[in-house]
């Protein structure tokens, strides 16, 4: 489908880039953006295809995302705010259920919404330029879209309250040194960088690579035995494949393996 909103391309074979795509407003979180990026997801969700990896990023040198698109909800009612915001929390949690892995590359302002996207991500790679803030309670509303819940498995309890209470700006090295941001690179090297990250995924078993993400993703939040558990079930799943015969091979005949994701 074609996205007024996002603009998608494939930078490197089996990567697919998708940047928000509303810089006159510094990529502001709307109801069409919300649409597109559920639909976006849930597409991939059902079948990533040949996609082994995605970066998320903003469109333009000022903006990743700002948040929420506040003159769009300039005057809304509250049944219509709420019926907004159930289309954005199912737009973040496709985001963050997506099978195969998704890089934030921060390239500027990512507030509020935006911030909750970065962190809804895998991980997070971020220019020297960019800043970050839960910005929400300024408003008088919170972080609705896994702020709330992301931010202190990022960053520690204790932090993520002082951040969410006080609506504090963070920069990239603040947050790297807190263990939220990956790396930060110089602004006009932010994407070679992530795209680099991107290719040595996608160049892993898809199904390999699907599989580990799926068993850090559900056993993080259990206990270890359970942790385990998943662990050994994801590495099962893997077993039966003919990626895992051809990465056998491939290291044997001492060349590259030609994943096929079967």
């Amino acid at each position: 489908m074609t996205y007024e909103t996002l603009a998608l391309d494939t930078p490197a074979p089996h990567v697919l880039r998708v940047a928000f795509n509303r810089p006159e407003v510094r990529n502001a979180l709307s109801t069409a953006m919300a649409r597109e990026v559920l639909a976006l997801f849930q597409g991939l969700i059902l079948d990533p295809g040949d996609t082994r990896c995605v970066i998320l990023t903003g469109t333009g040198e000022q903006a990743f995302c700002a948040g929420g698109d506040l003159k769009e909800r300039n005057g809304m009612s509250d049944a219509a705010w709420r019926a907004q915001h159930v289309l954005f929390e199912q737009a973040f949690y496709a985001l963050m259920d997506c099978p195969i892995p998704v890089i934030a590359a921060v390239n500027g302002a990512a507030f509020g919404g935006g911030c909750e996207f970065a962190l809804a991500c895998d991980f997070i790679h971020a220019a020297d330029s960019a800043r970050f803030a839960l910005t929400e309670t300024r408003l008088g509303i919170i972080p609705g879209c896994g702020g709330t819940q992301n931010l202190p498995r990022a960053v520690g309890v204790r932090r993520a309250r002082e951040l969410i209470l006080t609506s504090q700006v963070f920069t990239a090295d603040q947050a790297a040194d807190w263990g939220m941001v990956n790396t930060v690179w110089p602004a006009p090297l932010l994407m070679d960088e992530v795209l680099k990250v991107a290719a040595a995924i996608a160049a892993g078993g898809p199904i390999a690579i699907r599989q580990a993400k799926r068993a850090m993703t559900l056993g993080v939040e259990t206990d270890l035995k359970t942790g385990l558990a998943i662990e050994v079930e994801a590495y099962n799943r893997t077993v039966g494949s003919a990626d895992r015969r051809e990465g056998v091979a491939a290291f044997n005949e001492k060349r590259p393996a030609r994943f096929t994701g079967e």
